[in-house]
């Protein structure tokens, strides 16, 4: 006979057994608490440290595959990879750190030396727990901490930085944390993916399911401080889903230490001892910069690595039309970033308040064509008194994403939603364009940005914007396909094709509106790209072949340009074919090596900027810049041939080398650098999706994307080459002439050996980033 228990013995067992096992985890939890107090005490190192705690090249070079190998060299290297804890998907590594040790570098404690192991330390806290715990003071060395914390930033200025002695008495104590804290970095929403995904569909991709985590560690750039919470402590940092941001800001509020508050706070370089390292020097964060000289480094960087004492309303005094009236008859800007000099965005910077505010017209209504949307954020960028004015918006949202952008649009009884039809599968709509109508005329801008946050706050995004086009008289406002009032460039005939290209019915009214405004002023040429396949006289009108169409007509003559480069700048690659020759050094090459009147095109030597990891790490935002620029492992390994032709992102002279770049720009350099044959600022990545391949032997043209851009060529200027640099208050010094504002530095810097490109689904745990964090990203 088989007892049965009653309710209460198996609620009682069930109890234990809880209680057993809620026991265990407490215990564990504590251990990994004390073991994270541990190391943060162990192995943080305070900002009296010597740089030579921690050897910078074993920090800074990741263990990554020789992605600059020729073609047949990098198919014979396959298990040379790093950051991975999953051989499955990662191939192992050879000849460095093994995969164990790896995954002991991205355990929850994110110990940072090798040496010590968890039991080791573990022993050491029990021997020394029983001491701990029979006082219940704090240390002085705490209450010293806490005492300066709340002293005024007059009494924290660091004299002991010019004091060898005091540095080394600092030294002796292990468990001394940095004056300040470092503000967790939220891993950021990249641009938001469809359902289903391929890679030639990277250059636009949205935010999947399980975003990347970005974890906290007693690093070397930003040591914790004693009230660091537990959870800071362990070290995981979960990104959540952003949400629109209602205020009336451009820019959420950058916190910065009260030593770097202002730059008279700053040594000066005089009184700044010498890091042993000097220009090859890591630590790229301002608080070591502020403290240590680099020699050379110092007179070249300083004033772009330490941040400004202010950070937002720069240009305060400027107006947007002030700005605009700046920098004719170019009109090509980026967009002002937070956390550079002043300086910086002083000349050839823009941001979309300046873009939107009254003194650039009165609005009376808008259409911004983009990829993402913050609602309530780009509300709150257009000046009061036109908040409630007609609005707009041009999407590609499906299913999921529709609901939620109708949702967040609901509140606004001035905003229409206008759904872009992506007839190809993987196709997204990418276009960055505003029209703005105003009571005495029209403007077109074309940009590079997302409407979020902080796509205008710390990264580097083209813009371009035009005079405002002035009404056409009634009797020139015709009903029929004749366009009246267009430019040399056909910039109106073209912005008409593109705009009935999306056939929808709630953009006929701004059909009108262009067409009722004379837009001869334009001096630029517009370059679309609209999903389908195009054959015939359409073949020539969109992605490549609309380039390569106007640099055969209006381009640079064959032999004044023969020995030029072409180099191609983004922030997303696709999948780009099994070689070279299937599309990218083929059919894309030869459209951007086109020449006046010559049919077949010799193919100019190709150069791509794209950020390498130490590109991304020392940026502004640190790791999570890297999610908006979605290129990853799986694409990379079928394509090892693009990499020899990357160079790194670097902006000194526009003081952006540290804000991550979201803009896309191609240009025709001389091999000199001081000039320039045309140059492109546009929506369009590299990828087919944004360009356009052929299909049927060259007969039709397919592309999958919206995409929008403008070309500036000299001949429309009045010269045969634009002279070019990278500074843009030379730009507008040099009034005698039209100077083109490069977006970065020429000549382009290379990568050199241990540099690799940024991939956002490898980790990177050799390093932290600006911020103090590593990059976990979800295996």
């Amino acid at each position: 006979m088989v007892d049965f228990l009653s309710d209460e013995e198996i609620a009682r067992q069930l109890q234990a057994k809880f209680d057993k096992e809620e026991s265990l985890r407490k215990d564990s939890e504590e251990k990994d608490r004390i073991l994270a107090m541990a190391y943060a005490k162990i192995h943080s190192i305070s900002d009296s440290d010597s740089d030579a705690t921690i050897d910078p090249d074993e920090l800074v070079r990741d263990n990554s595959p020789d992605l600059f190998a020729d073609e047949e060299k990098c198919s014979k290297k396959t298990s040379h990879h790093a950051g991975t804890a999953q051989p499955s998907r990662y191939p192992d590594m050879s000849g460095s750190k093994s995969v164990t040790s790896l995954q002991k570098r991205v355990s929850k404690t994110h110990e940072i030396s090798d040496s010590d192991s968890d039991e080791d330390i573990w022993k050491s806290i029990q021997a020394n727990r029983e001491m701990t715990s029979r006082t219940s003071s704090q240390s002085p060395t705490v209450k010293k901490r806490k005492h300066e914390h709340h002293q005024s930033p007059a009494h924290k200025k660091r004299k002991s930085l010019c004091d060898s002695e005091s540095m080394k008495s600092e030294k002796n104590h292990s468990s001394i944390f940095s004056k300040y804290k470092s503000s967790p970095s939220k891993n950021m929403k990249t641009e938001k993916s469809q359902s289903h995904t391929v890679t030639s569909q990277l250059d636009s991709p949205k935010t999947s399911g399980v975003s990347p985590t970005v974890k906290k560690v007693p690093s070397v750039t930003h040591a914790m401080s004693e009230s660091d919470s537990d959870t800071e402590l362990n070290g995981v940092m979960h990104a959540s889903k952003a949400k629109p941001i209602q205020s009336s800001s451009s820019s959420p509020p950058f916190k910065t230490s009260s030593s770097l508050k202002s730059s008279k706070d700053l040594l000066s370089l005089d009184e700044k001892p010498l890091c042993k390292y000097g220009k090859e020097c890591f630590r790229m964060n301002p608080s070591h910069l502020s403290e240590f000289h680099h020699s050379d480094m110092d007179s070249s960087s300083v004033r772009t690595t330490h941040i400004s004492k202010k950070l937002s309303g720069v240009n305060a005094k400027k107006s947007g039309l002030d700005i605009f009236k700046e920098n004719q008859p170019l009109s090509f800007y980026m967009t002002k970033v937070t956390g550079i000099d002043d300086v910086y965005n002083e000349y050839g910077s823009i941001n979309i308040k300046d873009i939107l505010s009254t003194s650039m017209g009165n609005l009376e209504a808008s259409c911004q064509f983009n990829f993402m949307f913050e609602v309530d954020w780009i509300i709150s960028q257009y000046p009061a008194e036109f908040r409630k004015k007609p609005l707009t918006l041009v999407h590609g949202e499906q299913r999921g994403g529709l609901a939620t952008l109708l949702a967040e649009t609901a509140p606004y009884p001035n905003i229409t939603c206008c759904q872009a039809k992506l007839d190809i599968m993987y196709g997204t709509h990418h276009t960055k364009m505003m029209l703005l109508l105003y009571d005495k005329g029209m403007r077109v801008v074309i940009h590079t940005a997302n409407l979020i946050q902080r796509d205008w706050y710390q990264k580097s995004q083209g813009v371009w914007v035009s005079p405002v086009f002035p009404k056409l008289p009634a009797d020139q406002v015709t009903g029929d396909d004749k366009v009246q009032g267009d430019s040399d460039t056909h910039f109106k005939q073209d912005l008409l094709q593109y705009v009935g290209a999306y056939r929808a019915h709630k953009l006929t009214v701004w059909e009108k509106h262009i067409k009722a405004h004379d837009m001869s002023a334009a001096k630029v040429h517009i370059i679309g790209s609209v999903p389908g396949r195009h054959a015939g006289d359409q073949k020539s009108c969109w992605g490549h072949m609309k380039l390569r169409k106007v640099l055969q007509t209006r381009g640079p003559d064959a032999s004044r340009v023969k020995s030029w480069p072409v180099i191609g700048q983004f922030s997303s690659i696709g999948s780009l074919g099994p070689t070279a020759e299937s599309w990218v050094c083929n059919e894309w090459l030869q459209s951007l090596s086109s020449t006046r009147g010559m049919s077949v095109t010799t193919k100019a030597n190709m150069t791509l900027v794209f950020p390498s990891v130490d590109n991304v790490r020392v940026s502004l935002e640190g790791y999570p810049a890297g999610t908006s620029v979605p290129y990853t492992m799986k694409t990379a390994q079928k394509q090892k041939y693009i990499h020899q032709h990357f160079r790194q992102w670097k902006s000194e002279g526009r003081g952006r080398s540290r804000a991550c770049p979201h803009i896309k720009t191609y240009v025709r350099p001389s091999p000199d650098s001081t000039e320039i044959s045309w140059f492109l600022v546009t929506s369009a990545n590299l990828s087919k999706a944004a360009w356009g391949a052929f299909e049927k032997n060259g007969s039709q043209l397919m592309i999958r994307s919206y995409e929008i851009g403008v070309l500036f060529l000299p001949t429309h200027f009045g010269c045969e080459t634009f002279p070019a640099t990278s500074d843009a208050q030379e730009a507008v010094a040099r009034s005698d002439e039209v100077v083109f504002p490069l977006p970065y530095d020429l000549p382009l810097t290379p990568y050199v050996k241990g540099d690799r490109p940024w991939m956002m689904d490898v980790p990177c745990v050799r390093a932290p980033d600006t911020n103090g964090n590593m990059w976990c990203p979800p295996l």
